[in-house]
């Protein structure tokens, strides 16, 4: 569900448009009836991450861990 504010509204009735985006609503912004914004709640990932999953799909150089040459460092 989205909610509709007036841009006017938004700074009397900020600690309710957070509430409404906490709760999961969106909320669209207008003004002069037009739409300008929209305040979307951030996804939560619910997923475990899982140790190792990434095994085999990182590479380091062997020569990571060496000091640059001067070339570089200039």
């Amino acid at each position: 569900m989205t909610i509709t504010f007036n841009i006017p509204e938004t700074g009397e009735q900020y600690a309710a448009l957070i509430e409404h985006v906490q709760a999961g609503e969106g909320v669209l912004i207008s003004q002069g009836g037009v739409a300008i914004a929209r305040l979307l709640p951030i996804p939560v990932s619910r997923q475990p991450r899982i140790p190792g999953q990434d095994i085999g799909k990182v590479a380091i150089a062997p020569d990571f861990n060496d000091p640059l040459s001067d070339d570089s460092l200039r």
